[in-house]
């Protein structure tokens, strides 16, 4: 008692230490001005009700001391509205009395009624003493594991003697303004954990039913390549994310360590971007109502601040931001409604599935607000109310997939109808179609991949070609070896003899080279007087081979008419050992080139690999 009675000496004035003195002794009538709440240890989540009373600390800096000395100052009061203390800054203090009508002793579990709460202190005393025992300081932000009940929502354990009453002070509040139900529920811990066991399974029911509806939505929108049944599949699968995150499950058993209140309204804004999204898509608002279509985008703009602001955790712009969303809603109705009254009957549905959810939410809303009481169903409502949506809304994507697939049928049987009307007309005319289409074809593919000039590959089909005989002798093991060509003193011929002549040249040197290898091997020409063979080879095969061509080129001569043109060629050889990709054997076999032309060319040079 002293100890506590010096700490109030350091914290406050003498005179406030005075008042504490005087609160801790209050009499029987001052204590009686609030009823106590009688329990007896079997209690299954009954609510304090009135009695309780509540004062608002606006700055949210008050302790205990300060609460102690409101009450004696009469500044607690019931609460005004119906549950909810509105949006408000700073900290909420509920005091209120249990008293023990058994003969036994009893532990009671004190259960916070809502989930949007950042912290919540308590204290406890028997109204026999006059010293105040801190028996919770909970917050939002800290490990689960630290929670003194294992429950998605915020619980307090206490004890009471046979026949004794003891007074509670709780403190609930939320960074800068938020939203505060001071009232708690009384349970008997066995009951309390038996309820909580039938929540676990509901939410873990209607989990897995968004999560089919997603997967069903996703397999429909991959074999109908309907971007409709995407914009579902992520508007179901943010959901998965919302509502385990509003209501505390996610981080009861995810995100135990590190969890902050941001993560409900980023993933509630993306929850309404994605459903905003998908209502856009669906009703074709861009199209049908360009005017009201302009709100969506406002409430998709409102939805995407929320998530920064979450990000950013600005706890006022995140409450406001979410208020202002869920006010919003109704619009969408109203744009399911005109899509109704235009002969969509689709949207006739859709509009009692967001009915349904909207209602669930503008009642969370002015639930939240204090207009409207906080009671099982109005707290489960907008979760229940989520759910059915996506019903509904799968119903009603249902109704649209046999529409579309009506619209085919029939215009497959006009479709049909025609045909058979022109079948003779129409199999001449594709008949001859489609001749001429495989002619082009063939003559574009043909020219596609053949050099013009000298009717071998061209650089892209040869490139082609020998990646993938690169890539198949790679993973085969087998040996590769490429042969890079280069016509000597190619310009001279150009400039003695004309281009014409050169055109002869290298149509000449071409079809030397082709008739002398084997089908298997790819010739190309590359530009110019360059050209590429790739070989299924070992090194000794590309070296005979490159002689062999070699002695060949140098027994062509070309007829001018005036002369008889002579020409020859250098060789360069790379075997594939340790390259990537076929462009550095490639390389590789280039460098051997450029050295046997330095060399005095006409001759064969194998690359240097070491």
């Amino acid at each position: 008692m002293i100890n506590y009675f010096l700490r109030c000496l350091g914290k406050t004035q003498l005179a406030l230490a005075l008042v504490l003195f005087s609160v801790c002794t209050l009499s029987v009538a001052q204590a009686e001005s609030l009823s106590a709440l009688h329990v007896n240890g079997l209690e299954d989540g009954v609510r304090l009700g009135e009695h309780f009373q509540v004062w608002h600390d606006l700055e949210g800096k008050a302790d205990l001391a300060d609460a102690i000395a409101a009450y004696r100052l009469d500044k607690f009061s019931r609460l005004p509205s119906k549950g909810s203390t509105g949006l408000q800054p700073g900290a909420f203090w509920s005091v209120f009395y249990l008293h023990n009508d058994s003969d036994k002793p009893i532990t009671l579990n004190l259960e916070y009624v809502d989930h949007q709460l950042i912290y919540l202190n308590a204290y406890q005393r028997n109204t026999n003493d006059p010293s105040f025992l801190e028996i919770a300081d909970l917050a939002l932000n800290n490990s689960f594991s630290e929670r003194l009940v294992s429950h998605q929502r915020f619980v307090v354990p206490v004890e009471l003697a046979a026949g004794e009453t003891h007074q509670f002070y709780f403190r609930f509040g939320s960074d800068e303004k938020g939203f505060v139900f001071p009232d708690l529920r009384v349970w008997q811990p066995d009951k309390m954990h038996y309820v909580q066991s039938i929540e676990l399974g509901s939410i873990a029911f209607l989990v897995g039913g968004l999560a089919l509806m997603s997967i069903i939505s996703l397999v429909t929108g991959i074999a109908t390549n309907d971007k409709t049944y995407y914009a579902y599949f992520v508007y179901a699968a943010t959901k998965l994310a919302t509502w385990p995150t509003i209501l505390g499950f996610t981080h009861m058993f995810f995100i135990r360590e590190d969890f902050h209140w941001s993560y409900m309204s980023l993933t509630g804004a993306m929850s309404i971007m994605t459903g905003v999204i998908f209502a856009r898509i669906f009703l074709q608002t861009k199209v049908n109502t360009p005017r009201l279509d302009y709100v969506l985008r406002f409430m998709i703009l409102n939805a995407a601040l929320l998530a920064v602001a979450a990000l950013t955790r600005e706890t006022v712009f995140s409450v406001v931001l979410i208020t202002i969303a869920l006010l919003l809603y109704p619009m969408l109705a109203i744009a399911s409604l005109i899509r109704w009254y235009q002969g969509s009957r689709e949207s006739a549905v859709y509009t009692l599935g967001w009915t349904v959810l909207i209602v669930g939410l503008f009642s969370q809303a002015l639930r939240d607000l204090g207009l409207v009481e906080h009671t099982f169903v109005t707290y489960y409502w907008p979760v229940v109310a989520s759910y059915s949506e996506m019903m509904v809304i799968m119903v009603a994507m249902g109704i649209h997939l046999f529409r579309l697939r009506r619209l085919k049928e029939q215009a497959e049987l006009r479709y049909r109808s025609q045909l058979e009307r022109a079948k003779q007309e129409l199999e001449i005319l594709v008949s001859e179609r489609t001749h001429a289409l495989e002619v082009a074809k063939s003559e574009a593919e043909r020219e596609a991949r053949t050099d013009p000039l000298t009717g071998i590959n061209n650089r892209r089909s040869f490139m082609a070609k020998a990646e993938a005989m690169f890539d198949s002798c790679r993973n085969r093991s087998h040996p590769m070896t490429m042969l890079m060509f280069d016509i000597d003193h190619f310009k001279r011929i150009n400039d003695n003899h004309g281009h014409a002549a050169g055109d002869k040249a290298l149509k000449k040197f071409a079809s030397t080279l082709e008739s002398e290898i084997r089908d298997g091997d790819v010739l190309g020409r590359l530009g110019g007087e360059e050209f590429g063979l790739a070989l299924y080879a070992d090194l000794d095969t590309a070296k005979h081979t490159a002689e062999r061509l070699r002695s060949a080129v140098e027994r062509i001569y070309v007829n001018t008419g005036v002369v008889q043109i002579r020409f020859t060629t250098s060789i360069g050889i790379a075997l594939m050992q340790s390259e990537e990709n076929i462009e550095q054997l490639m390389s590789l076999a280039d460098h051997a080139l450029y050295e046997a032309k330095d060399s005095g060319r006409n001759k064969a040079v194998v690359a240097n690999v070491a």
